[in-house]
């Protein structure tokens, strides 16, 4: 007789898409070679070589899989371009559209070209999120093509049907290279595959559909979750994307969770201090009802018997009470606007976080383990199903309301891919990759608490 208990590979802390969750090397190999091509309008820089050497890389990826998904060959890009988005006469997307403030990376359908920003984009991206983030920037252009060639595709499909496909598509090619099958580069599946989704949720290219929105291209959930089926698929699976399956996969996600209409600059951001938190406690009990809520201090050092701190929000189980660092909290939750191109941060990324202690100690209440893996993502998924509650005015004491819209969730998302402590146990200690932390986290998101202590018992 087997013993033990079945597990989702979804939730499988040491795997990703089928792969070790493991670290090492994440970049450019140093044994890789110089770029092949012409790059229109270049100026030589390292930067064009790094971009040219990923399409060369992207492109022998789909030389030689796409004819075993599609009818037909992968039939290269007409033209590559490079242009410098702080030249006020730098031609930019399809070689006659005006670069100058135009920090992005396109594909041109009109004349089949990719087109990238050499003065901005590029040396932002590397800075943040590496040279495989560059890469990954560039497979999701190079997506368009795929799917512009495989008729995947068509003039009237809204643009979030188009960018989710090229997110998939993105995500089988970097399957490749963390196969280690890339002679050019190589991601690990923990922090190299982090920084790739990072940039992949706060580099945004430009949509000819103004009608839909900054939201056309989806939210960081909406596109990771595209990223991920690549990543776990194949092209065919990419090409099947289309309304219906992106609609299936909202499935209940409240409505507010995925309206981009509703304010997430930084004037509809909530300053983070003792009035906050308080608030956001007080929605936390009334939407967990805990027999004994734990008590929230601010600035406290008092050691803890069984949990070491996790700062800047601490659960001490002992004691029941969540400690909070509030310098720390307000750095990891200012607002980072969207024209920085850093990774998106504000409000929720720290409210996110101290929700996450919160839930801990609903967990102590029930009587499971707060340490360990199947913890950490208990608490991811926990953190979800909270901010799903939070989606709309819940009910309480004082008639104040703390509610969430799709931008906070964003902040969420951004959270689990930095400082982890969302998707940690009550030490602080989360689980080596990215994907699976926010799969955790969703799964929260559109369940229930039962769910939550069902697929991590």
């Amino acid at each position: 007789m087997l013993t033990g208990r079945p597990a989702s590979m979804l939730y499988d802390p040491n795997r990703v898409g089928g792969l070790p969750a493991a670290g090492g090397f994440t970049g450019r190999r140093p044994e890789a070679g110089p770029p092949n091509g012409t790059v229109e309008g270049t100026d030589g820089s390292d930067d064009d070589r790094l971009a040219l050497l990923a399409v060369n890389d992207i492109q022998d990826f789909w030389t030689a899989t796409y004819p075993h998904y599609f009818s037909g060959e992968y039939r290269p890009i007409t033209a590559i371009r490079s242009y410098d988005s702080r030249s006020p006469s730098s031609l930019g997307a399809c070689g006659v559209n005006n670069g100058y403030k135009s920090v992005n990376a396109s594909y041109c359908r009109r004349d089949d070209s990719i087109a990238w920003d050499r003065g901005v984009l590029i040396p932002l991206t590397r800075r943040y999120f590496g040279d495989i983030a560059v890469a990954g920037t560039l497979a999701h252009e190079l997506g368009h093509a795929v799917q512009t060639r495989a008729h995947s595709v068509h003039f009237f499909n809204h643009t979030l049907t188009k960018e989710q496909q090229a997110d998939c598509f993105a995500g089988v090619y970097l399957h490749w290279v963390a196969e280690g099958h890339s002679s050019r580069f190589a991601m690990n599946t923990t922090d190299g595959l982090d920084h790739v989704l990072a940039g992949g949720i706060t580099l945004r290219d430009p949509t000819d559909e103004p009608e839909f929105g900054h939201g056309a291209h989806g939210s960081a959930l909406d596109r990771i979750g595209a990223f991920q089926e690549g990543f776990n698929g194949d092209p065919a699976v990419c090409a099947a994307i289309d309304h219906n399956e992106i609609e299936r996969r909202h499935v209940g996600l409240p409505p507010a969770l995925q309206n981009y209409s509703a304010d997430d600059s930084a004037a509809g951001e909530m300053p983070i201090d003792e009035h906050s938190l308080g608030l956001l406690m007080e929605t936390l009990t009334a939407i967990f009802h805990p027999d004994k809520p734990p008590t929230l201090t601010v600035g406290g050092t008092a050691g803890c018997s069984d949990a070491r701190p996790s700062p800047p929000a601490s659960y001490c189980p002992s004691t029941n009470t969540i400690d909070i660092d509030l310098p720390g909290l307000r750095e990891i939750g200012s607002y980072t606007d969207r024209e920085s191109h850093q990774l998106l941060q504000g409000d929720d990324t720290a409210f996110s976080v101290a929700t996450s202690r919160y839930v801990l100690a609903v967990q102590h209440l029930h009587g499971v383990t707060l340490n360990g893996e199947r913890a950490a993502l208990r608490t991811a998924c926990l953190t979800g199903v909270a901010q799903r509650s939070m989606a709309t005015p819940v009910a309480v004491p004082s008639g104040n309301n703390l509610t969430l819209n799709a931008g906070d969730l964003d902040e969420a998302i951004s959270g689990l891919l930095t400082n982890h402590l969302v998707a940690s146990d009550v030490n602080g200690d989360s689980v080596p990759a990215g994907f699976t932390r926010i799969t955790a986290f969703r799964s929260g998101l559109v369940g229930n608490a039962a769910q939550c202590y069902g697929n991590f018992p």
